[in-house]
């Protein structure tokens, strides 16, 4: 079977390795155009899925936008049996879906139709779902709708953070697109069309999501600082300047004013929230690096009485 492979972030590296493992025909990689970084921007860094293929020598395509007459004539020279889509970046045109003769699949990591768009993993924490997974599904032009080949399922541990529970999905999402081309190749794959009606959406998270309310119950704020853990970072202020929280557990049975500081010690931060209070382990400030909690105290960045608002 002649695969290409979209893909772009770390989350997309452990399909297209267990394709190669599995010696799969991969005969090219989409990925979106590397970045510029550094403070002249004139270095560019490829995509982690372009790292991969360039080391597995598979032919790399990285187009703008992944539409137009060229970028067609690229693919029908491929002439790929199937494409493969996880986290690629752009949203593919009908053309370019249905090009390949069994069309496109797509790995998402929720349980469709549950959590359907860009941020599936941090809205799962964030609702205090208790279960997740992947679902392969044959991609159509419309978000996240198509029929379903197969889904996998996970717990959500306790005090998981999003980057955690991210790294589990993207294993598991190779592992059920390796069960979903086996049942393809020997003809027992069955598509199942999703229920719209049950369909949630999960919206790309913008800065202004991440702000803590921290007046809302201590355990709610808790997951809201793992739904947003690497990224963007769960974030309130401190004198007017902003810094981010990680590693949160619900303590309920402390309270206080909201925002106020009950504990600064080598144990971390004790916040108060509306109901109870949380444990933070490490902090960003504005202008610093992420830190442990405790070397902020011991550094005087913040003491017992303060306010986060």
């Amino acid at each position: 079977m002649r695969i290409v492979f979209f893909g772009t972030p770390e989350f997309a590296t452990p399909p297209l390795l267990a394709l190669v493992g599995e010696g799969h025909d991969v005969v090219a990689v989409v990925t979106q155009p590397d970045k510029p970084r550094g403070r002249s921007r004139s270095t560019l860094d490829p995509s982690p899925v372009k790292k991969i293929a360039l080391a597995e020598s598979i032919p790399v395509l990285q187009p703008e936008r992944p539409r137009g007459p060229e970028f067609e004539a690229a693919m029908r020279e491929l002439a790929p049996d199937i494409s493969i889509v996880v986290a690629y970046g752009h949203i593919l045109p009908r053309e370019i879906i249905e090009l390949p003769r069994l069309g496109t699949l797509n790995i998402h990591a929720s349980l469709l139709p549950e959590y359907r768009g860009a941020a599936p993993i941090q809205a799962a924490i964030r609702d205090g779902a208790v279960e997740t997974g992947v679902t392969i599904m044959q991609m159509v032009p419309a978000l996240d709708a198509g029929p379903v080949i197969l889904a996998l399922r996970t717990p959500i541990e306790a005090d998981e953070t999003a980057g955690e529970l991210q790294l589990r999905l993207a294993e598991l999402g190779a592992e059920a697109l390796i069960e979903a081309l086996v049942l393809i190749g020997v003809g027992k794959a069955v598509a199942t069309p999703q229920n719209d009606a049950l369909a949630t959406y999960a919206a790309k998270i913008v800065r202004e999501d991440a702000r803590l309310p921290l007046s809302a119950p201590s355990d709610r704020v808790a997951r809201l600082i793992r739904a947003y853990d690497p990224k963007p970072g769960g974030w309130t202020t401190l004198k007017g300047l902003e810094v981010r929280f990680f590693g949160a557990q619900d303590v309920p049975e402390r309270a206080g004013a909201v925002g106020e500081v009950l504990e600064a010690a080598d144990s971390g931060l004790l916040v108060a929230c509306g109901e109870g209070a949380v444990r933070i382990s490490d902090v960003h400030p504005a202008g610093q690096k992420r830190l442990a909690a405790a070397q902020w105290v011991r550094g005087r960045g913040v003491q017992v009485g303060a306010r986060f608002e």
